[in-house]
């Protein structure tokens, strides 16, 4: 099959062996698969990358040598590797969580060599995690349920309650699937926050209630008038007086060094800080500020399988209008050029791999 492969850190398209199917697994042709911001961080710096994906226990593999990348995926099925139900017949369109494992071990779709991702033209996925496309969902479209999902699990974690003031930092995909499902699951009032007229234009077609470029205005200078109590000994007095309380929550969606200080320094009190974006850098921010606001602090990570499928039906049935933020399409060999124009956030929020194409489509 053709995939672009990594090489010293690029990717490069080659001709290499179709993946062959073992005990559990499905062989799947791919249709279309997501470029997504962690594919950009493997490219870039691949040393940080893979020390913070083995000190997670993500991959313990070269990122920079031999990986078909691309995790955000749809294909059609293809062949059954031995020992399967074959619930689904071959030809049906099929996405899923990118858990991969079987007779050769475990680990991500896309970044461990014995599961090769959706820059290629086959794939192998875990009979157990695959799901049908229903509704007759572009498979583009349904390629974005895993991105979309990371957005649900880290609104679930969130624990957001209805009224609830939030915050979302950094309007990529993600941010932009956090905007949507707070709205579909009637959360807000939802304040989107981007320096990209183009990425806020997204987040209010998603449903987003207010824009802020914070080259112009902070974000974090709403808190009163959205009812949002800043200072602790406020909220503690409130609290005394019985006062109902409108919490707040804050999705750090960009994950450079440096962000995590400024949102604890502008967060108001009591506020749930959920951290989405990956800082693949060490860096600080005031403990004694999260202290003294009684800020909580989270990560959050992949979808589960739960996750991926209820985001799956909240696309499928109309609820989560996911296929918005495709900007563009492209073959492998338009791969590279595709990935570099993706660090110039005016011009596109996703872009679409389909290794079936020839050229990169707008």
């Amino acid at each position: 099959m053709r995939a672009a492969i990594t090489r010293g850190g690029a990717l490069v398209v080659e001709e290499v062996p179709d993946p062959v199917p073992q005990a559990g697994q499905v062989l799947v042709r791919t249709l279309a698969c997501g470029i997504c911001g962690s594919d950009l961080h493997a490219l870039d710096d691949p040393e940080a990358f893979g020390d913070v994906m083995r000190r997670t226990g993500g991959s313990t593999h070269d990122i920079r040598e031999g990986l078909v990348l691309g995790h955000e995926f749809a294909a059609e099925i293809v062949d059954y590797g031995p020992g399967t139900v074959r619930a689904l017949p071959t030809g049906t369109v099929v996405c899923g969580p990118p858990i991969g494992f079987g007779p050769q071990g475990s680990g991500i779709i896309g970044y461990t060599p014995a599961f090769p991702g959706g820059f290629g033209e086959y794939m192998l996925l875990s009979e157990a995690f695959t799901m049908p496309v229903p509704n007759g969902l572009d498979p583009k479209t349904a390629a974005l349920t895993e991105p979309f999902s990371i957005a649900a699990r880290a609104v679930r974690r969130a624990e957001a309650a209805p009224g609830s003031v939030a915050v979302v930092i950094g309007l990529g995909p993600v941010g932009l699937g956090i905007v949507a499902v707070l709205k579909a699951r009637g959360l807000g009032p939802v304040v989107a926050v981007d320096f990209s007229p183009r990425r806020r234009a997204f987040a209010e077609r998603l449903g987003a209630d207010i824009l802020i470029d914070p080259a112009v205005e902070s974000p974090y200078d709403r808190w009163t008038s959205l009812g949002v109590i800043p200072g602790m000994m406020d909220r503690m007095a409130a609290e005394y007086r019985g006062v109902r309380i409108k919490d707040a929550v804050i999705f750090e969606c960009v994950g450079t060094p440096g962000m995590l200080a400024r949102v604890v320094d502008g967060a108001p009190a009591g506020a749930r800080i959920v951290l989405v974006g990956v800082c693949l850098r060490p860096d600080t921010f005031d403990p004694g500020v999260a202290v003294g606001k009684e800020l909580d602090i989270r990560g959050s990570f992949g979808g589960s399988p739960t996750e991926y499928r209820q985001t799956l039906r909240d696309i499928a049935e109309g609820r989560i209008d996911a296929g918005a933020v495709i900007t563009g399409v492209t073959g492998l060999d338009g791969l590279a050029g595709a990935i570099a124009e993706l660090g110039e956030p005016d011009r596109h929020a996703k872009i679409i791999v389909d290794p079936s194409l020839d050229r990169f489509v707008v």
